[in-house]
């Protein structure tokens, strides 16, 4: 069985009673269908027109009651089962971390989380409404073998031809859609890559190229739109035009056995509408539609759903100092080898662009496991540890950090940090300043507190710093800061944050020379591993920081 037939399962497992709601009320309705024309033939044959008239009224009333419930519960149903999928979509994403968005562009992501989520939370109902529309079929069927099996016959053969009808067209709406949907999340990636670089793109004055570029595969989804459209109108011509020759053939039947005193007027009226419930299920290309979209939009689920999570251990951390070792690690194209990063000690990463800084602080902190060797902190393998004893020992800054919660003082408290934390930790970073001048200060929502792309890193720095632990990384979090502020928090991450092991990937020349130790990397090798006023002998080393235009 596929992925996405296995997520359209699970989605109906965990829909709740809804399904079965749907399921009690579709099948209430064909009931009281099939009841119908009996009920009405009696009225027109009988004695006692009365009482089979109340009971054909009854019948309407039961239909319309249940038709509406139905129709409520569709709606709810889709919306449960797709909030739910979207939660799940959403910690897994999560839980991956940075290696999803390595196989899946940000765009496509928000696609498979939006539009594919909703066409997958419609699975469970569309399923549902075609399996109860056999139950008119069904029904048809018997009641016209009660009235005489020769009628029976004349309607099997017309549902053989639809069913191939709809499973024709449940194979080529499902390719199709897929591809649609493909195409979909190839749009959506090119327009979040337009929207982050929305100032560089007006800089530019590339305004109509990039709009061009976003919409180059739109010619694509139409002609899919239109593919699908074309293979929903052809089947709908097909089964449509059966149940007219259904329901002739079977009047054309009734009227020689009633002309031949075998049957009843009753009779010849029921059998009519039993052969149009009996074609009922020409009806069901709607929701074999939706059903086929719904495991198109699976498979595309189902492969976010697929990425496995990092392995994590129940471990704990020993007392110690936060001393970081690698062993004989390799990750794609960097070779670290054999590197201590004794405990509260400062380290500074250098190199030219592209020579794996930010991989090798990647893997230090665990967003990225090696694929060979071992990353320790104090003795325990990375692996190994509690996601929650990592998080508590780890802490991040970034070069471009993204600022979650609903105030400043939120942001910066965001995770483990504890309550009160937020403005110590800014006055660290040295951003205490600008945040005090706000208008409900440390308060502020995010919303009101306009920041320039330094004043973010440092409140991005101020929430490394207020989470505490034993091993800090900052990933070039300096690299928007003036001069004078980059010293006055180099100073802090020597000073007043000591006790911490610091890794710090920087480009400024100042900022390695602070540091205990420089690791340089070149061409994704470990080139060096000695303190700056080592390495600056090595003209190579020198000219790592000329390259980035920073004076020593």
């Amino acid at each position: 069985m596929r992925s996405g037939d296995r997520l359209v399962l699970d989605a109906a497992r965990r829909s709740g009673p809804w399904p079965l709601v749907l399921a009690f009320t579709a099948t209430a309705a064909a009931a009281a269908e099939l009841a119908l024309p009996y009920l009405i033939g009696r009225t027109i044959d009988g004695q006692d027109r009365t009482s089979w008239l109340t009971a054909a009224v009854g019948a309407v009333a039961v239909i319309m009651v249940c038709e509406s419930l139905s129709v409520w519960t569709r709606g709810v149903s889709g919306a449960a089962a797709a909030a739910r999928m979207r939660g799940a979509l959403m910690r897994r994403v999560l839980g991956v971390g940075p290696g999803m968005t390595r196989r899946f562009g940000q765009g496509d992501l928000v696609t498979r989380a939006g539009l594919n989520a909703e066409e997958l939370g419609g699975a469970p109902d569309a399923a549902v409404s075609v399996i109860t529309l056999l139950v008119p079929t069904v029904g048809g069927l018997v009641a016209l073998t009660l009235i005489d099996p020769r009628l029976t016959l004349t309607l099997a053969a017309g549902l053989v031809a639809i069913m191939f009808v709809l499973r024709a067209f449940m194979r080529a709406s499902g390719e199709i859609a897929a591809a649609y949907q493909e195409t979909q999340g190839e749009i959506a990636t090119r327009l979040v890559d337009a929207l982050a670089g929305a100032r560089t793109i007006a800089a530019a004055g590339t305004e109509e190229r990039e709009v061009r570029r976003v919409l180059t595969p739109l010619p694509t989804l139409r002609t899919h739109g239109l593919a699908l459209w074309r293979a929903t109108a052809g089947a709908g011509v097909r089964a449509g035009i059966m149940v007219p020759v259904l329901e002739v053939a079977v009047l054309a039947m009734g009227g020689f056995l009633l002309a031949s005193r075998q049957i009843t007027v009753g009779d010849l009226y029921a059998a009519a509408r039993y052969a149009v419930l009996g074609a009922a299920l020409s009806g069901a290309l709607g929701f074999v539609a939706r059903l086929a979209r719904a495991r198109a939009a699976a498979d595309r689920v189902a492969e976010v759903m697929d990425e496995r999570e990092a392995e994590t251990g129940a471990a704990t951390l020993p007392p110690g100092d936060g001393t970081v070792e690698f062993r004989a690690v390799t990750a794609g194209g960097l070779e670290v080898g054999d590197l201590v990063l004794p405990g509260g000690s400062v380290t500074a990463v250098v190199g030219r662009s592209g020579a794996g800084k930010s991989a090798l602080a990647a893997l230090a902190g665990r967003l990225t496991d090696p694929d060979r060797g071992t990353v320790s902190l104090d003795g325990v393998n990375l692996r190994e540890l509690s996601p929650s004893a990592l998080r508590q020992a780890v802490a991040y800054a970034f070069e471009r950090p993204v600022l979650l919660g609903e105030t400043v003082e939120e942001a910066i408290e965001f995770g483990r940090a504890p309550a009160g934390a937020a403005e110590g930790a800014a006055r660290a970073a040295r951003a205490d300043g600008f945040l005090s001048r706000l208008p409900q200060g440390f308060l502020t929502p995010l919303e009101r507190a306009p920041m320039s792309g330094g004043e973010r890193q440092r409140v991005g720095l101020a929430r490394a710093f207020a989470q505490g632990g034993r091993f800090l990384v900052l990933d070039d979090a300096t690299s928007g800061l003036d001069t004078l502020t980059e010293q006055q928090v180099g100073e802090a991450l020597t000073g007043e944050l000591g006790g911490r092991t610091r890794l710090v990937v920087t480009h400024r020349a100042a900022t390695a020379a602070r540091a205990d130790r420089v690791i340089w990397l070149d061409g994704g090798r470990v080139r060096g591993h000695a303190p700056h006023a080592s390495l600056w002998k090595d003209p190579g080393y020198r000219a790592v920081f000329e390259h980035a235009g920073v004076a020593s």
